[in-house]
């Protein structure tokens, strides 16, 4: 039975109860308006179920059947890069832009059933889990997709120079960890993946997000209205600023990402600043909509499994995060795309796989965007 078809007891606390040039995806279709941010969404709604013990079976029932999980590991199978034993940890977080139900509304655009993956990012928390390297993957990178099997057991041929974020409408999670796997050699020990319209409200529950914007941003097209200065965003303006990349920097993908990553820093400072375990009820709304949310691997597929993750995360703050894109440069065939650039990308993923800080000169003269300082904390 769906958590939403149970009765609903009181809850503890509630009702007064006790208890410029357009690169690398400067397409004029904006195939996707979704957001990197959702990275933080998925670590909110790790944290908020840890519940501080709280719990009443109900709530536990609860909120574990708002879960859903997908088996990669079987999907996989063995042909994966070696698990490194070195105490750290590597979580996808994707994003994809289906637009059906709830997300159609917010998103736009025509529901055909399909989705593709444009939030994709690798989270690497270090030994001692007190700091972690966050590496964006943009959507528009050409990439070679290795043969996979997606989840219903259908295998999908390779295919050579494909947009990254096709693995995702090709074979769903699986093939996009596939990939990832195959472009980075690093093994993938969990996924997870955030819907906006969960994103949207988490935001309007935390009571929004302090930014400041050095510079005036306007984009119709993400309903996004800002003139510089220090503003709280609540969930809508919240997915504007994260889905917009017109007017900003060079108006690519590349620019969004850069205020993305920024969004996320704001956004681990908010829910660091207002406490969410101070309020039985307020945890309990935010578990609610983070666990509703999320779809995880099977590992991470149930209250108490997400509840030891959060408690591996909960120690690393916005100034132990570090934010990098994947160094890629301009495709020279088409300004719209970008190339994995290999000898700078190898020292990412080799500095990961030994759990080392990535090097600056990783990312030195790489393709940026230039929309970097546009979106700062408060």
């Amino acid at each position: 039975m769906s958590a939403e078809s149970t009765p609903e007891p009181a809850i503890p606390g509630k009702d007064g109860n006790n208890g410029p040039r357009h690169r690398a995806g400067g397409r004029k279709k904006e195939r996707s308006p979704h957001s990197k941010a959702l990275l933080l969404m998925a670590w909110t709604a790790a944290g908020v179920v840890v519940l501080g013990g709280a719990g009443a079976g109900y709530v536990y029932f609860k909120l574990n059947g708002n879960i859903k999980s997908v088996d990669i590991n079987q999907a996989l199978g063995t042909d994966r890069p070696v698990k490194v034993d070195n105490g750290s940890e590597n979580i996808l977080v994707l994003g994809s832009d289906s637009r059906s139900g709830s997300n159609k509304k917010l998103g736009g655009g025509t529901d055909d059933g399909s989705a593709r993956s444009d939030t994709a990012m690798i989270v690497h928390v270090y030994k001692g889990h007190k700091k972690a390297s966050v590496v964006s993957i943009p959507r528009d990178t050409l990439v070679d997709r290795p043969e996979c099997t997606d989840t219903k057991g259908v295998t999908h041929d390779a295919a050579s120079g494909v947009m990254f974020n096709e693995a995702y409408s090709t074979g769903g999670a699986a093939c996009t960890v596939k990939t990832v796997e195959s472009v980075t050699g690093l093994r993938m020990d969990h996924y997870l993946e955030v819907d906006f319209a969960g994103f949207e409200k988490l935001i309007d529950e935390l009571g929004g997000v302090p930014v400041t914007t050095t510079k005036a941003i306007k984009d119709p097209q993400s309903h996004l209205d800002l003139k510089a200065g220090t503003h709280t965003l609540n969930g809508q303006q919240a997915l504007g600023l994260v889905r917009t990349r017109h007017g900003v920097g060079d108006g690519s993908d590349l620019g969004r990402i850069q205020l993305q990553q920024a969004f996320i820093k704001a956004l681990v400072n908010q829910v660091k600043h207002i406490g969410v375990l101070t309020s039985p009820t307020r945890l309990f709304d935010l578990a609610n909509t983070a666990t509703k949310a999320v779809t995880t691997d099977s590992d991470l597929g149930s209250v108490n499994s997400l509840t030891s993750f959060a408690n591996g995360l909960k120690s690393i703050s916005s100034k132990n995060m570090a934010m990098v894109t994947m160094p890629v440069e301009y495709d020279p065939a088409n300004p719209n795309r970008v190339i994995v650039e290999k000898t700078k990308a190898q020292m990412v993923w080799t500095a990961l796989k030994n759990d080392q800080p990535i090097p600056a000169a990783a990312t030195k003269g790489t393709a940026t965007g230039e929309a970097k300082g546009v979106v700062t904390s408060s």
